[in-house]
Formats: structure tokens, sequence, C-alpha cells
């Protein structure tokens, strides 16, 4: 199955499928390998699951004509540009020096349950110690991985509206 002969309706679902599996591994890391997910990681997972919901119902739709194809894969871009910020800023975090890694804060629970939403998101976004600890997955940590598929789910549904066969 040559991939550039796939219909918008066939590339969307692969999306969906690729959102679904990231999501699949998150879970196994949380739930089996026991990597508990900071702040940031929960803003990543946001981001995957928003672009999920695009690529699932871009592929339900499957419009005919352009400009309903573009909305799709600009807000599967905005969840993509949102993952590609909180990925990059994680990342940011990891690479700091040990002396300079923030303490660490309290839970996003206890976050969202004492905040408004824009302090809760600046006390995120600030970062804390647990976001700076590297768990690496083949050589990788994780922001590093969640960045790469960003950008790759990001290029993808902008060229299933270029490349689509009718």
């Amino acid at each position: 199955m040559n991939p550039r002969t796939w219909s918008f309706r066939t590339r969307y679902a692969a999306g969906f499928l690729v959102c679904a599996a990231l999501m699949g591994f998150a879970l196994y890391a949380q739930y089996v390998m026991y990597l508990d997910p900071c702040p940031l990681c929960i803003f990543q997972r946001i981001a995957v699951c928003f672009m999920g919901v695009f690529f699932l119902v871009g592929a339900l739709h499957s419009p005919r004509t352009r400009a309903p194809r573009v909305v799709y894969a600009s807000l599967v871009g905005l969840g993509g540009l949102w993952g590609i910020a909180t990925a990059g800023r994680h990342l940011w975090l990891q690479s700091l020096p040990a002396d300079q890694v923030p303490a660490c804060g309290p839970g996003l629970g206890y976050l969202f349950d004492a905040f408004p939403f824009m302090k809760m998101l600046k006390l995120a976004f600030t970062g804390s110690g647990e976001c700076a600890k590297i768990e690496p997955i083949l050589g990788l940590p994780m922001p590093g991985w969640t960045l790469l598929w960003f950008v790759v789910l990001i290029v993808w549904a902008f060229v299933a509206v270029r490349r689509s066969v009718r």
C-alpha cells in the first residue's frame, strides 16, 4: 500500500491511529514503566489528544473541497504547535544544570483547584523539579520524542491536504 496514493480520509485515519498509539505508549509508560507524568507531560498529552480528535473528525468527515481540509489541518497544526512549545520548554528544563532546576512544585490537580486558569498555566510552564528528570527511551528523552512526533504529524496533516487523491 503506497501512502502517496492514499485518500484524505485514509491519511487522516492514519494520523489518528498514530495519536492513539502515542497516547497508548504514554499510558504504558505511566502504568507499566511507573514514569509519573509531570505537568508539562500532561500538557503534551492534551496536545496529542487535541490533534487526534481533529484527525478523527477529518477522517470521518472526509471533505471533498479544499477549504474544510485546510481548516482540519490548521486545527491539527494548532494542537501541534502547542505541543511543540510545551515539549520545547520541557527539553529546555531538562537541559538546565542541576543547580538551576526549579524546586519541585505542587501537582497539576492542585494547581487547577487552587489558582485561576492563567495563573495555573504560568505556574505549570515555569516548570518544577520533576519536569527536569530525564528518562531516556531509546536514547532520547520523552519530550524529544513527542517534539519529533508533533512535527511529523503537522507535516502529515498539511501534506494530506495537498496530495490527497480524489
